[in-house]
């Protein structure tokens, strides 16, 4: 993990802590010299796959029984149309 700080770091240097957070680096919070958690960066979500590694990614996806999977939607989903202005 990364650089050890206190609780009582944590409480009082918070902003430059999250701050360091957000550039990437991890912390792990300390109480009484015992480790008790991680401030760790969240990861950020990709918004785009290249089309090779989708590619990749379909090779190995197991296969779908498209009339299970059709049964399995029509037993969560009420198929009913309903006409919101109806009164």
């Amino acid at each position: 993990m990364g650089d050890e700080i206190s609780q009582r770091d944590l409480r009082m240097r918070s902003r430059e802590i999250m701050d360091a957070v957000e550039r990437g680096e991890s912390f792990t919070v300390t109480r009484d010299g015992r480790e008790i958690g991680e401030l760790i960066p969240m990861r950020k979500r990709r918004s785009f796959v290249a089309r090779s590694e989708f590619a990749a990614m379909s090779r190995t996806a197991p296969a779908i029984d498209l009339e299970r999977f059709r049964a399995d939607q029509d037993a969560i989903i009420d198929a009913t149309l309903d006409d919101p202005y109806a009164r």
